[in-house]
Parts: structure tokens; C-alpha cells; sequence
């Protein structure tokens, strides 16, 4: 198992409800979303299907749908849903006294 390193990326009220920001990591771009029920996941950016921005796709429920082609993908698992195949990376995500955090795999040094 990789170690994580904790990123903190903002504050729960930096997201809209029913909304998303994108954030630029070393690990390439990630979608933090926050739904209608208060609740906050973070995905790859990009959908599989034509790289559509994720981050600017309509929440609704616990889902986003791609506003390039309305691929719909699941916050909580990053699969595809209905007809649609494929899935994004879900990214591990904690929220401490409204401080909003993502985990990023550290990447291992190499050896000299």
C-alpha cells in the first residue's frame, strides 16, 4: 500500500452546493464536487469518454453528468452509469472543521 500525502484544497464553502471546482495537482487535474445533501467527492477531471471537463458538468444527486457528451458518473464510485461504459479514479477526501483535504499518492524516490 502507497503512503498519502494530505493536500488541503479549500473550504467546503469554496463549492457551491449542486457544484464543483477543479483543483491542478502534481497528479493532473481533480474534480471536488458537493451535492445537494452536503456531501464531498473528488474525481479524476476528465471523462474517459473525450476528455470532457468533469468539474463543469451538472451535479445531481450523487452523480455529475459530462457536458461535453452527458456521460453520467457516479461521485461515489467513479463508474459510468445506465449505458455507459468506463470509470474514473476516485480520489480519497476529508473534511476537518470545514477545511476541505485530498490525498495524493507519494511518490517513492529513487534511489541514487
Amino acid at each position: 500500500m502507497s503512503e498519502m500525502d494530505w493536500i488541503a484544497i479549500g473550504t467546503i464553502a469554496d463549492i457551491p452546493l449542486r457544484g464543483a471546482r477543479c483543483v491542478n495537482t502534481p497528479q493532473g487535474k481533480i474534480g471536488v464536487f458537493r451535492t445537494a445533501e452536503d456531501q464531498v467527492f473528488a474525481i479524476e477531471d476528465h471523462c474517459p469518454h473525450k476528455g470532457g471537463p468533469l468539474s463543469q458538468g451538472i451535479v445531481h444527486g450523487a452523480a455529475v453528468t459530462c457536458p461535453l457528451h452527458n456521460w453520467v458518473f457516479s461521485l461515489e464510485t467513479g463508474k459510468a452509469l445506465g449505458a455507459d461504459e468506463g470509470a474514473v479514479r476516485t480520489i480519497p477526501l476529508k473534511v476537518e472543521d470545514g477545511r476541505l483535504f485530498i490525498a495524493l499518492e507519494l511518490r517513492a524516490s529513487k534511489a541514487a
